[in-house]
């Protein structure tokens, strides 16, 4: 009791004293009926109001502000090393939720200068830390009608910037040293620059001309609920792995004393410009912090690229990457400077430190000529070529894959695999041997799938016997298979899900295998059958196991997305230690590592077996035997976005007579939200929402239900990628030969929040032939709605 008596009183004194240092400016806000604000701090009505309301607040009153065109004017704060500002806020409906709303922030924009506003019911903060750079700090999505405590820390001297949500680090970023001050002109409550104005309440709004400690800021708001969870699948929620500007490859190697070593290739400025080379960093925590970058190959030297890493059994790592020895900068018959990541020579570096120094010497491995160098664009004098395939051990040896390249620039590819016998046992790097697969003078490659055929990776699948994957521009990535160790191929085909099965979607991006430590394997794709560089947003994964010498796929699941549709994130790695996976990804700007929810996995790998029904988040049961209108769970406050979105479980029985528009199901919600599933013609599915006055329609691909059979659809609304997925007889629909992809994105206007449907009612009982309906108030993984397809069919 004394105890917890000395921890309240040191706690309750904070704010009035520890707290109140450095202190720039201290709007309680309790005086806004005045029309002006005062500053507790400087003693001054310094804050005009402009239209805002005053209210209840968290702290005596608050201000209330429309989202249209109210706000407070604060005035010019100087500039600061470092900078804290605190404040209460409190989100409701309004203005636009796809853009910026202007919480306290700068009015206008410029190096050193904070943006603070609301987006997407997220605290979504930046600092322009000079030229095009940003660092950048994000929360959750919040509630609406629920007060929150923002804290943001911004420190030039540190080059750091926190945030955090009722006193709780919820996200950090760094920049690059060089920013003297932060810099807080037109500082203003309630909305920023291009007229974005905030629709809900603000409070006790303090700034400070220091940094405030997490002792300090938890002061500011005692007895707050932790903030919610942030979606892991988010890249933003990722740690940030060190480069120089543009990154690419971050592979990633578990030492022998437990720490990381990272490889990647960068530079200071864009893919393949000068200045390109390979370098390493480590990490002993998991990635929170990393060392300083050393070089592998220096920056100022010909290019080096495409880095991958290998750690051999006495602790040595070796990294291999494409190196540019000759220097050729110009085609054949050109005076104009190009590319030159992707010809020279193939060479290794190693380390005996882990990455502290890497030897001195450089070593070039032997790659033998073939008919794609001969014939290429310099006529065999300088070979093309690069990899982004780990290397691999099975049966003692080691194995990675490359891509040769007949024409400048990425053009006539094909797959090429070294393997050495001895680079696990040798450690004198002049005699390790390498042999160049497949025996002949032509790689891995299919004629009739056009030039594209490139970023080759293999993963053993027991015995001799290897498994290869690569990227096209036909909307579908190939395999290829070889049961004697690499020697001879089999005609790369699509790549399917299981042998003669549903054929992958895949763009010009790459698509990457790894097998894990338990036997099974993992893929990283896409999952849209585009055939450019673009649309590497989101990512999926998927599961596989081996049977009778192939890899069966489960059902894939959303690994990472990005906000920005734009957002381009490839080239990964896979990190597994004690039971725990990370991915690493680059978006060529960044690189981040990621830990994957263990569960997410497990779930991809038990498909077809878990037959236990999904409880968690089933707010409705309806079942024909329970024709009531639908039973709901008292005993929670249902809300539908709790989890981040909403999934319906439907069971039926389509007949031909029934195909066109019957509706099977319809929730209301206040405000005018409605969620409709209908079927249509030809065996199709029709998704209905509309939102106040607004209304759209998502119409799945052709065949998908079984006439005169019962049928299982799951539809998914995941508010956080903002994607609605169909499953229907435990397949995740791809939109088959007729549509791109099968899953679509829903505009942030067509949401469902807690309060467009607080308590969903079922608008219209379930139409003739629906046995069951099931509404979840979160967004079901793919896994999740197998298992429940699946737990319905041994039912049966």
């Amino acid at each position: 009791m004394l105890m917890w008596l000395l921890a309240w009183a040191l706690l309750s004194t904070l704010p009035a004293n520890a707290t109140n240092d450095g202190l720039i400016g201290h709007w309680s806000l309790d005086d806004g009926e005045s029309g002006l604000v005062s500053d507790a701090a400087r003693g001054s009505a310094a804050g005009p109001v402009h239209g805002a309301d005053t209210i209840p607040g968290k702290r005596g009153r608050a201000l209330q502000f429309d989202g249209v065109d109210d706000y407070v004017a604060l005035g010019d704060l100087g500039t600061h090393p470092a900078v804290t500002i605190a404040f209460w806020m409190r989100l409701e409906p309004g203005g636009n939720p796809d853009d910026f709303q202007g919480l306290v922030t700068s009015d206008t924009w410029g190096r050193g200068c904070l943006h603070v506003p609301l987006r997407r019911r997220q605290v979504d903060v930046f600092l322009h830390t000079g030229g095009g750079s940003r660092a950048r700090v994000s929360s959750p999505p919040l509630r609406h009608a629920t007060w929150y405590h923002v804290g943001l820390i911004a420190d030039a001297r540190s080059g750091a910037i926190t945030l955090f949500i009722n006193g709780m680090r919820t996200d950090s970023d760094t920049f690059h040293p060089g920013l003297a001050h932060i810099r807080l002109p037109r500082q203003v409550i309630g909305r920023e620059m291009e007229k974005r104005h905030f629709a809900g309440a603000i409070d006790d709004v303090r700034i400070y001309g220091r940094t405030l400690t997490d002792t300090e800021i938890r002061a500011l708001c005692p007895a707050m609920h932790p903030p919610p969870r942030k979606d892991p699948r988010d890249i933003r929620n990722g740690l940030k792995i060190p480069d120089e500007g543009y990154c690419d490859q971050p592979y990633v190697v578990v030492t022998n004393d437990g720490k990381w070593l990272c490889t990647l290739t960068t530079g200071p400025g864009h893919e393949g410009q000068a200045g390109q080379h390979v370098v390493s960093a480590t990490s002993s925590d998991h990635g929170q912090t990393w060392s300083p970058l050393v070089d592998i190959e220096p920056s100022n030297g010909p290019n080096a690229s495409w880095a991958v890493p290998l750690i051999v059994p006495s602790g040595r790592i070796y990294a291999f990457y494409t190196f540019n020895g000759d220097e050729v900068t110009q085609l054949p018959g050109s005076t104009k400077r190009v590319r030159s990541d992707t010809h020279g020579w193939y060479c290794f570096r190693y380390t005996d430190d882990n990455g502290q120094t890497w030897s001195p010497r450089r070593y070039r491995i032997p790659m033998r000529n073939t008919a794609c160098d001969r014939d290429n664009t310099f006529g065999g004098r300088v070979q093309m070529f690069w990899g982004i395939d780990k290397p691999k051990i099975a049966d003692g040896s080691v194995y990675f894959a490359i891509t040769k390249l007949a024409r400048y620039f990425l053009g006539n590819g094909e797959g090429w695999l070294y393997r050495s016998a001895n680079l696990l046992t040798q450690p004198n790097p002049d005699l390790l041997t390498f042999e160049l697969l497949p025996a002949g003078d032509h790689g891995i490659r299919n004629p009739t799938f056009g030039s594209v055929q490139e970023e080759h990776n293999v993963v053993p699948l027991g015995d001799s016997s290897l498994f290869c994957v690569y990227r096209t521009t036909r909307g579908h990535p190939c395999q290829s298979t070889s049961g004697d160790s690499g020697r001879t191929w089999s005609v790369p085909e699509p790549m399917t899900y299981t042998p003669g099965g549903r054929t992958f979607k895949q763009p010009r991006a790459c698509p990457k295998l790894w097998r894990t430590a338990n036997g099974h394997y993992l893929f990283w794709y896409h999952n849209h059958g585009g055939t450019s560089f673009r649309g590497r947003n989101p990512v999926w994964i998927t599961g596989g196991t081996a049977r009778d010498g192939a890899i069966h796929w489960s059902q894939p699941e959303i690994l990472l997305f990005a906000d920005n549709l734009a957002t381009r994130m490839s080239y990964p790695d896979l990190i597994e230690q004690a039971g725990r996976f990370w991915v690493t990804e680059t978006q060529k700007s960044e690189a981040r590592v990621h830990e994957i929810a263990p569960q997410l996995l497990e779930g991809l790998w038990a498909q077809g077996t878990n037959r236990t029904p999904v409880a968690a988040g089933r707010i409705v049961c309806w079942s024909e035997a329970e024709p009531e209108r639908g039973k709901q769970a008292a005993e929670e406050d249902v809300n539908v976005l709790s989890g981040g979105g909403l999934s319906l479980d439907l069971l039926f029985q389509q007949t031909e007579e029934q195909e066109d528009k019957r509706t099977l199901a319809e929730f209301r919600g206040t405000d005018g939200y409605t969620f409709s599933l209908r079927t249509a013609r030809t065996g199709a599915l029709q998704l209905d929402i509309s939102s106040g006055s607004r209304h759209k329609t998502w119409t799945t691909e052709t065949g998908v239900l079984r006439s005169g059979h019962p049928n299982h659809v799951v539809v998914i609304l995941d508010a956080a990628p903002r994607l609605i997925l169909f499953v229907v007889n435990g397949v995740l629909l791809d939109g088959g030969p007729e549509q791109q992809c099968g899953w679509f994105r829903c505009p942030p206007d067509y949401l469902p929040t807690g309060d467009a449907i607080s308590q969903p009612a079922l608008h219209r009982v379930p139409a003739s032939g629906v046995t069951r309906l099931w509404l979840y108030n979160r967004a079901l993984r793919v896994s999740e709605a197998v298992a429940n397809h699946t737990a319905w069919k041994h039912s049966q």
